[in-house]
């Protein structure tokens, strides 16, 4: 996918952001200057809000994908494409889900929404998403996808318990070749209403990364969708994450329209979905427990989605894989085991 043309991935969510700041007060976000650079703080030193998550999921996606936040009383999972659903994947979710879809995947959810670059300056860790990873450029992933571009501002996301230093923005502006001036940075805390947001919002993303470790030729996806269940704010980052990762690994559903024939689909699928993984089953923070806080201790098989759709629109073949735990996401989320 090298020669694909390559939208402007940081202009776009440029404009996103600009058009917000507008209402920057009523999102519980603020705006500051650290060496030279726009943060805009969405939840560690500001209250932030599910409306600010929506706007990062946004940015993140560089204005080539819709969020939406929908409320308790809506219908729990997309139309079904594949027939009727298995028992436990009905329409059996009753609280809030974050829905996610586009018709540019790679480019919104590969080459912008991944967290794919790591800024550890000192003692500040993050995972840094967004646009500004495509003018970075020095991913692997890159050199299968394209994307890369060379933009005179930089906008990204980082997923951190504390403001960036002068020195952070250095050195992101040194790797994106720009100017520290022309670097903007969104900030949240997983453990925050917009953090807890964005991060669920990345289901499709999940699917698509999981596509591409399995070698699959990611042209022929087309267009996809996403839903996950919204969780509580956490009180500390540590459970956050587990939430946020059981909520995707365990109630997300994705559709992904392909166009290829049903063998290679049926190929693919199964592997696709958190039940390939010997772990499926386990809570997020008992694996992160068991691995020592290592992240990459974990099998790598458990981070995809619980359901994912298969669908080609030309021929209307379309193979369903996974399946729904919510008794599980409840016991992550803290709720009771009454109604879902």
């Amino acid at each position: 996918m090298s020669d694909a043309p390559t939208p402007e991935l940081n202009a776009g969510a440029l404009a996103i952001l600009h058009a917000a700041l507008t209402d920057a007060a009523a999102l519980g976000i603020a705006r500051t200057t650290v060496g030279g650079a726009t943060i805009i703080d969405c939840g560690v030193e500001t209250p932030g809000s599910d409306a600010a998550g929506l706007l990062m999921a946004r940015v993140a996606l560089a204005g080539l994908g819709e969020v939406t936040h929908e409320p308790a009383e809506s219908p729990r999972l997309f139309a079904k494409p594949c027939g009727e659903t298995t028992s436990n994947d009905g329409d059996v979710w009753k609280r809030p889900v974050v829905s996610v879809s586009s018709s540019s995947p790679v480019a919104a959810c590969l080459a912008s929404q991944y967290a794919g670059w790591k800024v550890h300056v000192a003692d500040f860790f993050a995972m840094a998403s967004g646009p500004i990873r495509a003018a970075i450029g020095k991913e692997p992933l890159f050199d299968k996808i394209g994307y890369r571009e060379t933009p005179t501002g930089v906008i990204g996301l980082l997923e951190a318990a504390a403001l960036p230093s002068a020195d952070v923005v250095a050195s992101l502006a040194e790797a994106a070749g720009v100017a520290a001036e022309q670097v903007t940075l969104l900030v949240a805390p997983t453990a925050s209403a917009a953090g807890t947001l964005q991060v669920v919002a990345r289901s499709l993303e999940t699917a698509l990364h999981k596509l591409e470790t399995l070698g699959f030729d990611l042209s022929l996806v087309v267009a996809g969708r996403g839903r996950c269940p919204l969780p509580p704010v956490a009180d500390d980052d540590l459970t956050a994450i587990g939430r946020t990762n059981d909520a995707v690994l365990y109630g997300s559903h994705v559709v992904l329209e392909v166009i290829a024939d049903e063998d290679l689909l049926d190929a693919v699928g199964a592997a696709m979905t958190s039940s390939a993984s010997p772990d499926h089953g386990k809570t997020f923070a008992s694996l992160f427990e068991a691995a020592g806080g290592d992240f990459y201790a974990i099998d790598p098989a458990i981070f995809a989605p619980a359901v994912v759709d298969l669908l080609n629109p030309q021929t209307g073949d379309c193979l369903r894989f996974g399946q729904l735990e919510v008794p599980l996401v409840r016991k992550s989320f803290g709720l009771d085991t009454g109604e879902a």
